[in-house]
């Protein structure tokens, strides 16, 4: 059922009126976040970010949840690339020692392995799915939007009331 809600989702976004920038735009963002460990100051920035910008909120949420499933299997993979940054440059070790001196900037957990490893990633990763997700906003509208209009299990959602005042009712 939750894999149905967001494929629902993904096509009531796709259908928004919003400029694919926007759409995209909401949906990298959303996806730093699913990639980040838990609430920390870089995340919470970064949700400031989604509510401050012209992005499309729904697509970040999307985001969110989509990397969100997945982020956990590559916590591995953050906490080698983290550590790698860390430990193994050198040159690096005197910025991360004056960073945790520094009052506040312990409190982003920059020391923890997966912490770095996901925000490097998220930040290296934000360009090509910005792109990508826009790229996928395109090619949907021009080839797919209104044959998936044309689905009878589109209209008959879009001509259920009781769908409609449910789908009302839950996201008030």
């Amino acid at each position: 059922m939750l894999f149905v809600n967001l494929v629902a989702k993904l096509v009531k976004i796709l259908h928004s009126g919003k400029e694919p920038r926007h759409i995209a735009a909401g949906f990298a963002l959303g996806a730093m976040i699913g990639l980040m460990p838990g609430m920390t100051i870089q995340s919470i920035v970064v949700f400031c970010l989604i509510l401050l910008l012209n992005v499309n909120i729904p697509a970040a949420f999307f985001g969110v949840a989509l990397f969100s499933a997945f982020a956990f299997f590559l916590d591995p993979l953050f906490h080698e690339l983290g550590y790698y940054l860390l430990t193994q440059i050198k040159g690096l070790i005197p910025l991360w020692t004056a960073l945790y001196n520094m009052p506040i900037a312990p409190l982003t957990r920059f020391n923890n392995t997966v912490v770095m490893g996901s925000l490097v990633t998220s930040l290296v990763m934000f360009l090509p799915i910005y792109f990508g997700f826009k790229r996928l906003v395109l090619y949907y509208r021009a080839h797919w939007a209104e044959k998936v209009e044309r689905w009878h299990v589109m209209k008959v959602i879009k001509g259920s009331t009781l769908i409609q005042n449910l789908s009302k009712l839950r996201f008030q």
